[in-house]
């Protein structure tokens, strides 16, 4: 085996690792692979070795020695401990300036952790959120690198090469910020593409339920859709899905399908983090939950038979109408969902110091990753112009399309709740965009409670400071700060 040849490599084979490898392979760089099993690096490199330049490597030792200075190499394993081990099999193999990338779905604080380890140790630790699945992984995913500036003009030109490239030719990808804000803004992203699929299952659960359309009419629906505003890769795949019929049966695919939906971690992390933050992503978390009810079939089983409203079938000219509501409703919940992720961000790059440019995030989901969508432009432009921008919302064109969507996504939740169809991320959608356009919230009512039962004050509107009434005695008023 020849000795530092390749310029980058992947340890771990399975499915995202072997397809990355390839990936690299195809853009002309020279790829080291190896695996715990070394069968499947042997099966990798018959299989697809005619796609570039790898060199199989059966031990850690082999695999480095086959990186060049400064080596790259790239975790494509599970999270958690299994991403540990590996960490501590290779890292005393290496040498001051090399790279450790970990590409799996890491918790962005174990990226810290880690990054402050190995940093101590003279390496960089590079934490890579890497979004578009099997597919994108081999033709082009969203890289989301975070670590050193030094690390990633080491690493960057590699990523941006085999990264999915945007409609005007960008590169996908680019350096998010210090330490774990790569896996921060991965985390988010797949908050906000939980929410995403949330809001189209509820337009799919409107349309049928509501509106009497069949899953074929629906897919239709969508597909039009997806020549419009809601021009997205899940709009263009949900029509795919509704469209397909199971060749075992003959029904519809979606009819088939057990309706639970199973979740691998992201979705909960963006919410328990956007808690630690004080953040609120409503629809985010309604998405999460309505997972959590589906999977619990027990509870469901038991309230099957509580009551509901019975209502009559729409004629076809009213069914088109509400599904022209739906639309509307669907692109502002959409609006909200993406306005709670991005705050998410802005906050976490607060919180942590990483300094991440929204703009920019915006720009390197434009392609290959699940939420890309054509709006992602506009996002960027919009952050692009003020950079301190609050919310997605106070933007003057977002603000403006979301206002006339608004009377439409009302009535939307009106037949919704009429009819008794659960549409928990439109209403949490539609929730937060009043709590933000509200002159006053009830808030004002549960400070006064929380200063009524423990004492924790509360503050006026006609003069500063912080105050506390004894409401048990002649319920004076007193400043206490």
């Amino acid at each position: 085996m020849s000795s530092s040849t390749a310029q980058i490599g992947v340890t771990g084979l399975a499915v995202m690792g072997s397809n990355l490898a390839r990936n690299f392979a195809r853009n002309g760089f020279t790829v080291a692979v190896h695996n715990r099993t070394a069968a499947k690096t042997t099966a990798l490199v018959q299989e697809f070795g005619h796609e570039g330049t790898f060199v199989a490597a059966e031990s850690a030792k082999e695999f480095v020695d086959a990186l060049e200075r400064p080596r790259r190499l790239i975790i494509m394993v599970k999270a958690g401990e299994p991403t540990d081990a590996v960490i501590r099999e290779f890292a005393p193999l290496l040498e001051p300036g090399d790279v450790i990338i970990d590409g799996g779905n890491a918790h962005f604080e174990d990226t810290r952790r880690r990054e402050k380890e190995l940093r101590e140790q003279g390496l960089h630790f590079v934490g890579v959120g890497i979004s578009g699945g099997e597919e994108g992984a081999l033709l082009g995913p969203s890289i989301m690198p975070g670590g050193s500036e030094e690390s990633y003009a080491s690493l960057g030109p590699l990523l941006e090469k085999i990264s999915a490239k945007a409609a005007d030719g960008t590169p996908c990808t680019s350096h998010v910020g210090p330490d774990g804000a790569g896996h921060f803004v991965k985390m988010v992203h797949n908050g906000i593409e939980y929410a995403d699929m949330q809001l189209i299952a509820e337009a799919y659960h409107l349309l049928r339920e509501v509106a009497g359309y069949s899953p074929a009419k629906i897919a239709e629906t969508f597909r039009s859709w997806n020549k419009g505003r809601l021009d997205s890769y899940l709009i263009e795949i949900t029509a795919e899905v509704l469209a397909h019929t199971d060749a075992a049966t003959g029904l519809p695919y979606v009819d088939v399908v057990a309706d639970a939906a199973e979740q691998k971690g992201t979705g909960r992390w963006t919410v328990q983090i956007a808690l630690d933050l004080g953040v609120p992503v409503s629809g985010i978390a309604e998405a999460v939950f309505a997972r959590a009810v589906s999977g619990h079939g027990d509870l469901r089983t038991a309230a099957r038979g509580l009551a509901g409203p019975k209502a009559a079938p729409l004629s076809p000219e009213a069914a088109d109408a509400f599904a022209a509501q739906v639309e509307q409703a669907l692109y502002a919940s959409k609006i909200v969902s993406y306005t709670q992720g991005f705050h998410q961000i802005q906050a976490g790059s607060e919180e942590y110091g990483w300094g991440i440019d929204l703009g920019a995030v915006a720009s390197l989901w434009r392609g290959g990753c699940i939420i890309r969508a054509a709006f992602l432009d506009r996002i960027r432009a919009a952050y692009d112009a003020r950079p301190e921008l609050p919310s997605l919302l106070a933007d003057a064109g977002f603000a403006e399309e979301i206002g006339a969507a608004q009377e439409d996504w009302r009535e939307a939740l009106v037949a919704a709740v009429r009819q008794g169809i659960p549409v928990p991320a439109f209403a949490a959608s539609l929730a937060y965009y009043d709590a933000l356009r509200a002159e006053r919230l009830p808030a004002a009512l549960t400070q006064g409670q929380r200063d009524f039962f423990g004492a924790h004050t509360y503050r006026r509107t006609d003069r500063e400071g912080s105050y506390h009434t004894l409401w048990s005695g002649d319920r004076s008023e007193v400043r206490t700060a």
